[in-house]
């Protein structure tokens, strides 16, 4: 079955139900020889932990889709995003001293990157494989023993939201897990590849949001609006705006972008309240395009709300090694981005007072109990600060020559005046093992920006080094291409679609809220494939307009598909012949692939556009408006499938207004019982249609055929009026029909 974005792969899951089995004997032997004795050496108090019983249960992770990468990325390697969905059955109960603890079923979701690079000429193929979540996954534990205490609602929350905290470190961007593949395979720059871009986001202002204060249940009040914007793990929060239905914010906030395509921007609005924050709609908005268009200012629909937009302008700043864009910014933004590949130390003192002369040290020195201690390796962390930003890296324990290998990215001002501070502190006494400052304008004698080396450190013993790596990148706001359509208001998504559990492994499927398009864009027609559910009963969508939508879409299908910003024009207003160039559709990033039996039948489905050989019959230079089609042929069932999404900016047949609908003709058949109709839509001249048409006949005779569109007024049988307002043309053999075409 074809479906561009997102593949359906049951052979690989057939492949782990099988091997599971498997898999779980090899888990359980780790959990014994090898986690559990690391867990006893953590601790005193962990000295008794002994596993009970370690089952993985029957039931295996499934994956719902898998989406491959080979155009947008490097050559020498290979991107996969698998949709992972995990209820599982698993059994681990602990014992801890006198104490019984255990997790008995889990359930997890998420988008898991896979990335193998390099790839090689010989055996085996691919250097190393890195893995990580584009978002935090969802994450449920039903915790047991101890008498259940976890499940005490306070502390279950805590605990789930401290595991995916836990998980959050070591799996979810920036951070990644490298395994090498091939001996001796130098893996620190796929573990810390440069960060893709800077986004900057200007929060400017929003309108028509909900009310959601009340006062004893009746007198709706002005609300008190703030935003929460999210970038895989980084969130900002904006001010609040109190009492205020249309608040002008007028924020700027800058995101590191460490993956694209796969990142996006999450905009949530709340209503702040002295009890509970009420949630006043979303924003998902694919930084891909942001990327392409260099910058976007627009009034965005919200999405799983009634009504409000949102105004943002987005820049995408790329990283540049010029030291001539390094000027400072007048209104206070960053100029230029530092990563701080720290390492590793080496001879670190026992502690801090080894080194350093005075009464202080000796007098505590004096305590048994503390000079034991002391005789200890030190367990260090490092706090690494660029202006008013502190980030602190992971503890190592008991080692003078501690090996962190973590990456840290700070935004800079002025790469002139600016320093770099690190100290180096033990966890035990909190007190310092050595610092050091590096100016940045160290890093502008080098070409490329760049030092890599040892550190001697101030304050510590006279052979303590670290071992850092510091790259420092411009950021530059390039011009977008003059060819390139802007994707503009449709770089933003339908919200990401959740699974939750049914009848075991399957799943049910919420379905993103159709969201008003604002005003300024009210003919950007939207259509989306939506998955369906197991068992094949259509999805209830709700429209915030009131009007029904067919259960195969719902919006945002050809998001960004010839659709232009108010200032190019729409594609008719070119000169006749000339095609306009459609961008690539926004490929929503789906949680849940749908079933075969939609993929089987949608003609809706997220197609690459190709350029259609349109010939439009108006016999005149002036435009008649345009026309939204999906074409492809439906191999399974053997049928031509068309589907008239809609119509934008049709010209007037009279005063009196027009009822228009289409009528199709596969020609050279233009017999009465062939012919195909939509239904009539009052008074419009944007009319939205969403209607699917089938011509049952095989691929070879369709190849000869020729569609034949009319877009036509309903009128009076005696009215004096122009019945056809415009006609396209479409010649199927031109076209690549298994593939199919979307275009206006």
């Amino acid at each position: 079955v074809h479906f561009p974005d997102v593949e359906r792969v049951e052979w690989l899951n057939k492949v782990l139900v099988q091997a599971w089995p498997y898999f779980g004997t090899i888990m359980e032997k780790t959990f014994k020889e090898v986690l559990e004795p690391k867990i006893r050496a953590k601790s005193v108090h962990l000295k008794t932990c002994t596993f009970t019983k370690i089952h993985f249960g029957e039931k295996c992770p499934r994956i719902n889709g898998i989406k491959a990468y080979t155009k947008e990325i490097d050559r020498r390697q290979v991107t996969l995003d698998l949709q992972i969905c995990y209820i599982g059955d698993c059994e681990i109960h602990m014992d801890i001293s006198k104490f019984n603890l255990g997790v008995k079923g889990v359930q997890l979701y998420g988008t898991l990157r896979v990335i193998l690079e390099p790839l090689l000429t010989d055996a085996p193929f691919v250097g190393a494989v890195t893995l990580f979540f584009m978002q935090k996954p969802h994450l449920e534990i039903n915790w047991a023993g101890m008498s259940n205490l976890l499940d005490v609602p306070g502390i279950n929350v805590m605990s789930d939201t401290l595991i995916q905290d836990f998980i959050a470190a070591r799996l979810v961007l920036p951070n990644r897990i490298t395994v090498p593949l091939k001996k001796n395979m130098n893996i620190a720059h796929l573990r810390f590849p440069v960060p893709q871009g800077v986004i900057r986001v200007h929060l400017l202002e929003a309108e028509n949001l909900v009310q959601k204060d009340s006062f004893l249940g009746a007198i709706r009040g002005k609300s008190d609006p703030y935003a929460l914007l999210r970038v895989g793990t980084v969130q900002y929060r904006s001010k609040t705006v109190s009492r205020d239905l249309n608040p002008i914010w007028n924020e700027t906030f800058e995101f590191v972008v460490h993956e694209v395509p796969g990142q996006d921007l999450e905009v949530d609005l709340y209503d702040e309240d002295p009890d509970k924050d009420d949630f006043m709609g979303s924003l998902l908005i694919g930084l891909v395009d942001v990327m392409n268009d260099r910058t976007v200012d627009e009034w965005f629909p919200l999405s799983k709300t009634t009504s409000g937009h949102l105004h943002l302008k987005l820049e995408w700043l790329s990283l540049v090694n010029d030291q001539e864009k390094l000027h400072e910014d007048k209104k206070g933004l960053s100029t230029a981005i530092l990563i701080v590949y720290l390492d590793s130390a080496f001879n670190l003192p026992k502690n801090h007072f080894e080194y350093s002369n005075g009464e202080c040290g000796a007098k505590k020195i004096k305590n048994n109990k503390y000079l034991k201690k002391m005789e200890r390796e030190p367990s260090s962390f490092v706090l690494l600060t660029v202006g008013n930003k502190t980030q602190k890296s992971k503890t190592c324990n008991f080692s003078k020559d501690p090996k962190w290998g973590q990456a840290f990215t700070f935004f800079v001002h002025s790469a002139h005046s600016q320093s770099l501070h690190i100290e180096i502190k033990d966890k035990e006494r909190d007190s310092a093992l050595g610092t050091s400052v590096v100016c940045l304008s160290h890093l502008l004698k080098d070409p490329n920006m760049t030092l890599d080396q040892r550190f001697q450190l101030d304050h510590s013993s006279s052979d303590s080094f670290i071992k850092m790596k510091l790259v420092l990148r411009a950021l530059n706001v390039e011009e977008p291409d003059p060819q390139r359509v802007k994707a503009g208001v449709n770089a933003s998504k339908p919200g990401p679609v959740h699974a939750t559990e049914k009848a075991g492994n399957q799943q049910k499927f919420a379905s993103p809220q159709v969201s008003k398009v604002p005003p300024m864009s009210k003919d950007s027609a939207e259509l989306e494939s939506l998955p369906k559910k197991d068992n094949g009963e259509d999805l209830d969508i709700k429209d915030s307009s009131g009007a029904p939508v067919p259960s195969e879409t719902v919006s945002g299908l050809n998001e960004a598909e010839g659709k232009q910003n108010a200032e190019h024009g729409p594609p008719s207003a070119l000169p006749r012949g000339a095609v306009a160039v459609p961008t690539l559709p926004v490929l929503q990033e789906m949680r849940v692939a749908p079933s075969v039996t939609s993929l089987g039948s949608l003609p809706s489905s997220c197609f690459e556009l190709s350029s259609s050989n349109l010939d439009i019959h108006n016999g005149t230079e002036m435009p008649l408006g345009e026309i939204q089609l999906t074409v492809r042929y439906a191999s399974i069932r053997q049928s031509l499938v068309v589907l008239v999404n809609g119509c934008r900016n049709l010209v007037p047949s009279s005063n009196r207004g027009v009822d228009p609908y289409v009528r199709i003709y596969l020609l050279p058949d233009r017999r009465w019982t062939s012919r195909k109709k939509t239904s009539v839509k009052k008074k419009t001249l944007n009319p939205q249609y969403d209607e699917k048409f089938e011509f049952f006949e095989s691929l070879e005779n369709v190849k000869k055929r020729t569609l034949d569109i009319a877009v036509k007024n309903s009128r009076p049988f005696i009215s004096q009026e122009r019945k056809e307002l415009g006609k396209v043309r479409i010649d199927l053999s031109q076209e690549d029909l298994i593939k199919g075409f979307a275009q206006w």
